[in-house]
Parts: structure tokens; sequence; C-alpha cells
């Protein structure tokens, strides 16, 4: 055994063994409300979307649910634009991910009212944000989504079950045989059978439930050897996240909120990290992600990118540039709200009863209020006074009654127990440079014979529930290994989101939208060629002929496996 599967092995005994699959159910010898098809997908975000979408093309039956009424995940429930690489429109995605991004433009060329100059633009940015080159409405890429799935719905060969979620499972020995859930609407359950299941749940909801092994949390560094690493294992060490938020600003008008019940307490809270947080998390001052050290913000609804030298945060994650449209269709600009100051890190939502969990949401709901109201009433303007009460949440575009999102912005999941597992001398710049013993101008990413796909993005951990600060550091262009996607033991349950062979640090630069797409991509391919050549995936992965017909056949589909 190998010291990447050792130590994986070893972290997870006392962590994934202790998550027993619920119980044989009655309900599972059969039942009207029942279907068998020939994948089950449980989670409709990014990742479960692509492993339907490629199923589907396939020829493939499928069952998709979804914990809401928007599939779509980070995109459209949980609101937030796109993180991408730079070279995104012509490389390091899959031939599909563009063609969502192309949708989502066409749909804006096709239903609203652009200026010339917009509607012309090959590349257009609707939100001309700063983060990406497709800021757009999460409602637009919710309807972009449903209509690419519409026919396949339509013709019977998919069944989409929204405001489902997985309740529990017949496993025997390796396999799943059967996934019961339940509508969150009427409480009526279903019994889903399928030759795969894939967990494209954005927490893994489905390991669990299926016994299968994984990992939460952080890892040691005596136990993965990586720079970054924390000295000790703590399975409860998760990053934050966020429940996020739409605002477009009235110039002249007041929309202040009603003073939140939890204002007083997030107003003064200093965020207890390690290295220390600069001060009040309501503040423009922030620790700086790759160095730790105090940086100051900018916010001005009125301003360009930038305030007095500063990043505007108003610009950062705007979705709606209104000069890009013609007058009076938008009454001003709207910016999603998915700063430092609303990530949430008093709890975990992994590992915790339903109620802690609900808990935790309902306080970090409070906390973007919070922000909200601070924003409305105290925070500096450039002219010297405070507040921006023109600042109007926006319901409508989250299709939420409270404004706020559907789901929280989920950064780290539980992680399956791999075949292989990324490590961080694997893509990590620095890591890498000490192990290859070479600098970083002379070497790239790990190269992986069985890849399945590409990414770039930093290793990016967002402040955590342990206490960490921010970890932030650059990576090479990396491959996605089929190993990462196989559980040591499971024969016919594979991840599709940010539940794939990582570690904790590793989880920070595979957890954006377009590897999560083009995970979820490689699934529902993986599940179609293992059927057709009726071979397991692991053994698709362990023999080379098959591993080089595999890889043939997703390139053909317009998978990228590699960096030019």
């Amino acid at each position: 055994m190998n010291r990447n599967r050792q130590t994986r092995r070893t972290f997870c005994a006392a962590v994934a063994c202790s998550a027993i699959a619920a119980p044989f159910s009655p309900s599972f010898a059969g039942s009207e409300h029942e279907h068998s098809v020939d994948v089950v997908i449980v989670g409709g975000g990014l990742g479960g979307c692509a492993a339907a979408i490629a199923a589907l093309r396939n020829g493939l039956q499928v069952v998709m649910t979804e914990s809401t009424d928007w599939i779509g995940g980070q995109l459209t429930s949980q609101g937030v634009p796109p993180d991408e690489h730079h070279l995104i429109e012509t490389s390091g995605a899959n031939q599909s991910y563009r063609e969502l991004r192309s949708r989502i433009r066409k749909y804006y060329r096709d239903n609203y009212p652009l200026t010339d100059t917009a509607r012309q633009n090959p590349h257009l940015n609707p939100g001309n944000g700063n983060v990406s080159r497709l800021c757009a409405e999460p409602k637009v890429s919710l309807a972009v989504l449903e209509q690419w799935l519409a026919p396949y719905e339509a013709s019977g060969q998919l069944v989409l079950l929204r405001d489902h979620v997985a309740t529990t499972a017949d496993v025997q020995h390796d396999q799943v045989r059967a996934v019961s859930v339940r509508s969150t609407k009427t409480g009526q359950s279903r019994v889903l059978r399928g030759k795969y299941f894939v967990d494209a749940t954005e927490l893994g909801d489905l390991l669990p439930i299926t016994q299968t092994e994984f990992v939460t949390g952080s890892e040691a560094q005596s136990q993965t050897n990586e720079l970054h690493a924390s000295e000790t294992a703590d399975p409860n060490n998760h990053q934050a996240f966020t429940m996020c938020f739409a605002v477009d600003h009235l110039a002249g008008e007041d929309h202040t909120i009603d003073r939140p019940e939890e204002f007083s307490f997030w107003r003064d809270f200093v965020p207890p990290m390690v290295p220390p947080w600069p001060g009040r998390l309501l503040d423009l001052t922030y620790s700086h992600p790759p160095t730790g050290n105090p940086k100051r913000l900018g916010f001005d609804p009125l301003g360009g990118k930038s305030t007095g030298g500063a990043l505007n945060l108003w610009t950062y994650r705007r979705m709606i540039d209104r000069s890009l449209f013609t007058p009076g269709r938008f009454a001003g600009d709207i910016s999603l709200i998915n700063w430092p100051q609303n990530d949430y890190l008093l709890g975990n939502l992994v590992g915790v009863s339903d109620d802690e969990s609900a808990r935790h949401i309902a306080r970090a709901k409070q906390l973007s209020l919070s922000l909200l109201y601070w924003l409305q009433t105290e925070a500096p303007r450039p002219d010297g006074g405070t507040g921006f009460p023109g600042l109007r949440l926006r319901p409508d575009l989250m299709g939420t009654q409270d404004g706020l999102a559907k789901t929280p912005y989920v950064r780290e999941s539980r992680r399956i127990q791999a075949e292989f597992t990324v490590l961080e001398e694997h893509v990590g710049r620095e890591n890498r440079s000490k192990v290859t013993g070479k600098p970083t101008s002379e070497i790239a990413a790990a190269a992986f014979a069985d890849s399945v796909g590409v990414g770039s993005y930093a290793i990016d951990l967002h402040p955590s529930s342990g206490g960490d600060n921010y970890i932030d550091f650059s990576t090479f262009p990396f491959q996605v290994p089929l190993g990462s996607l196989l559980p040591t033991r499971m024969q016919n349950l594979l991840p599709a989101c940010k539940n794939i062979g990582t570690t904790h640090i590793t989880s920070g630069c595979y957890r954006l939208h377009p590897v999560e797409w083009g995970i979820g991509e490689a699934v529902g391919c993986l599940v179609s060629f293992a059927l057709k050549q009726k071979q397991t995936p692991h053994a698709i992965r362990s023999n080379e002929p098959l591993l080089n017909d595999f890889q043939k056949f997703i390139r053909g589909q317009g998978v990228q496996t590699q960096w030019s």
C-alpha cells in the first residue's frame, strides 16, 4: 500500500467508520413510489447537473434529486457567480462548461434589452464583476440549466425530483442497491434503485448513509506532509460557509431594513483567528489572504472597481451593470454580497444534528443581515459620511422571502476515502518545488496518467471554524485524477461535488465552479462507459488499455484532460 493511501486510511479509521448507514428499511421491498434507472444522482448542484447531462447524452436513464426547488447549486441556490481562471474562455475547462457559459450569454441576448455594444460583445459579462468574466443573476443560470434538461424530462429519460432529500440506503457489502428519498414538501418517500449512485450533494450527504468511508476537516502535517497542513488533525475544522444576498442601490432612497436581532453581537464580533484578525468582522479592513496582513477594502455603489486605491467590494461580485442595458431596465446596479465580512465561523454543517445545523444557518443569516444593516447605517462613505440607506435587498433575485440565498454557500464537504488522494505536493507551487528540488519556473503540477479533467485556481481556504485565518497560496494548473473519484471500497457510488479525494488543503482549489462541473461530467461519462464495457470504474482505472479507451472516449465528448 502506498504512503498516500496508507495516510488516508489511518486518518479515516476513527472518522468514517463511526458513520453507519441506516439499516435496511422494509420500504425497499417494493413501492408504487419507486424508480429503477441506470444512475441515481443525489444532489442537483453544478456537479449533479453535469453528471446528469453527460449520462443523458449517452443514453442512460437518470433520476436526479435536489434538496431545494432550484437546481444549479453554488451558481443558483447559493447565489455565487463563478470563480474562474483567466483562460476560461478558451482553455482549462470542458466544452460543455463553456457551452453553459455561452447559453447564459445567449439568454441575456434573447431576453434582455442590451445596448448594441453589449449585445455584440462575444464575451458579454452582464455584471462586469471583478471576480469573473461571467457574473450573472442566479435566476438566469437556473433558467439555462432547466432549459438544458427540459427535453430529457419531457421524454421521460430524466426524472427530476426537486425538494427531495436522501434518508436511508439499502447497502449490500460494497454495493448500493437503493436509496430512499423524502419530499420536504409532502413528506412522501420514494425508493430510487440504480446500477450506479452519484453523491452530488453539497456536504457529501450520501456518504454516511451508504457506509462509504470518508474524511472531514483538516489532516495533520505528519499524515500528509503538506507544507500548509495543521500540526494536528481536526475533523471539525471546516472552512466558513456564507449566506449570500443580492442588493441594488437607489441613491436618495431609504431601504434600511429592521435592525437584526443579533446586530449588536455581530457589530462587535472580532473573529478569534490564528494569525489574528485585524479587528471587527464588520469593517472594511480584513486579513489579506496571501500575507495575513491587514488590508483595507473599499465600498462605494457609485464608484468604479477601486475606491481610493482599494478594491471596491460593490463591483467585486456585481452581477448586473445597468450601463450594459437600455435605460430603465434596471434602477441600479446589482451586487452579490459574498465577502469576508459575512463568512460564518462559529459552527459547522457537517457532523452535527439537524437542529444544530439549522441553528448555525439561522445565525449565519443574522450575520448577513447585520452586514447589510451595517452597510446601510454605519459603513464609511467616500464623502466622509456614514451609511448607504439606498441599498435595497432583492429577494426576487434569490427566490426567497428573506432576500438571502436559498442555501448556504458551502466551501467544504465530507470527502471520500479515495483510491488516490490529491496532496499539496501535487499542485502547490511551493510544496511541489520542495518535493522535486527544482524552481517553480522549471516544473508544473503532477501529471496524472489517469487524468479525467483539469482546473486552475489558487488554494484558497477561507477562515475556519477551528480558528485558522486565511490559507491562500498559488498552485500550478492541475489535473483531476480518476483515482480521486473512486472510493476505496464502494463499487457503484461516485462523488460529483466537493466530496472527492482531496485533503483539507487541496480541496481549496478543487471546489470552484468549473472544476465541480468537470468532476460531474467525468462521473456521468464514467458510468456510461462502465455500463457499456461491463466493467467497474475501479477495473477501468487499473487496466491501462481500458483507461486509455475511457480517456479517448471523454476527450471525444469535449472533456479536457491535459494542459497544453
